[in-house]
This record gives C-alpha cells, structure tokens and sequence, in this order.
C-alpha cells in the first residue's frame, strides 16, 4: 500500500471548516499545527505596517495514495477565498512509520 503526506498550509480561519470537511468525508485523522508564515507576496502592508509573517495553520496527514485527489479537491474547495495567501499543500511520499507506543511498524 502507497502511502502520502499531506501538508496542507491554509488561513487559521479556513483550518477548521477544512478539517469538518475532512472528517465528514471520513479522512478524520491528522495533526493541526498553528504556524506563521509568508509566501510569495512576502507578508501584508496595511496602512503604514507590514506584517511580515502571517498566521497559519498547517494541516498534516498520511493517507492511501488513491485518496490524494479526493482531499487535495476537498482542501481546495474549502480554504478557498480567491485572495492571496488562501494556502499551499505539499505531498509528499511516506516510506514507513512507527507507532511510538508499541514499536509496530507501518499504519
């Protein structure tokens, strides 16, 4: 079975509507990390401030291979505002993994 990582960097305000959405279409396990961040715009000005790093929240889950498409349209559709800075996910091959409390290997 072909394992991916998903990392999926997107406003905190979209984090939770993109995790129900995930959870309703049964891909309910990941880890959310808040973070700050820029990306290509390299922060915000408003006014006379720039804000030169943002807060984020990063996504992070390791799903079966065939389920990639169905979350990457799912993440899509709903941290989507058509503004800059709506997010960024990365994926990313997993060729192993270790259950900490057991010591048993794979998922």
């Amino acid at each position: 079975m072909a394992l991916k990582m998903i990392k999926a960097i997107v406003r905190p305000e979209a984090a939770d509507t993109v995790a129900d959405g995930l959870a309703e279409a049964g891909f309910a396990s990941m880890t959310m990390i808040h973070a700050f961040g820029r990306g290509k715009q390299k922060g915000i000005t408003v006014g006379s401030v720039h804000y030169d790093e943002l807060p984020r929240t990063m996504l992070v889950m390791v799903v079966e291979d065939a389920n990639v498409e169905e979350i990457l349209t799912l993440i899509k559709c709903k941290a989507y505002t058509g503004n800059f800075g709506d997010g960024k996910v990365f994926v990313s091959p997993v060729e192993d993994a270790l259950t900490v409390r057991t010591g048993v290997k794979g998922l």
